[in-house]
């Protein structure tokens, strides 16, 4: 993975990223520092990974997609951890968001072109519209979703919305198969 030119995965302050082999990693992504990425999950075309200050966990089959960004905040005073970026397993991620210093549990959704900021956290099946704003220290509980800038509650989701969400995770797990298949060896 290190050898490929068409990406950037690169060590800093001693942590380099650990990206399990069946994760698909798109040309175009910076992937820099203490990140780990678990099974079959793949980070889409020019997606932004930096754990420079703190660390990042992406789980299995994991989806962040296209032009996202997704980063980390630095120990402070008052919070010596600071705010790691803890994503759980089978999490979509919409293009275009930010995601910074939270926690996203299993199968959260974050809406394209949404942001996320330090200290919240997305519970499981719990989702972020598209273009919501979800402000320091707030928290989307199970199965809500939460819309706007800022966000606030919304609705609960229903079955049928969240087995959507899950039918997208299997279906970005194979599209990662996909283009690696048609970008060649080491894609």
């Amino acid at each position: 993975m290190t050898n490929r030119t068409d990406v950037t995965i690169a060590a800093i302050n001693g942590h380099a990223p650990r990206i399990h082999p069946s994760a698909f990693i798109a040309p175009g992504c910076r992937i820099i520092g203490n990140v780990e990425i678990g099974a079959e999950a793949s980070i889409w075309y020019n997606c932004v990974i930096r754990a420079d200050v703190n660390r990042i966990v992406i789980g299995a089959r994991t989806n962040i997609q296209d032009g996202s960004v997704v980063h980390c905040d630095s120990p402070k005073p008052g919070r010596p951890a600071g705010y790691p970026t803890l994503i759980g397993e089978d999490v979509l991620i919409g293009h275009m968001a930010m995601v910074h210093g939270c926690t996203l549990a299993d199968r959260a959704f974050v809406g394209l072109g949404s942001v996320v900021m330090d200290d919240c956290t997305i519970e499981s099946d719990g989702m972020l519209a598209a273009g919501a704003m979800l402000t320091p220290g707030k928290t989307i509980g199970a199965r809500q979703m939460w819309m706007g800038r800022p966000a606030k509650f919304a609705r609960d989701l229903s079955d049928d919305e969240i087995a959507d969400h899950q039918a997208g995770v299997a279906r970005y797990v194979q599209n990662g198969k996909l283009h690696a298949e048609a970008l060649g060896p080491g894609a």
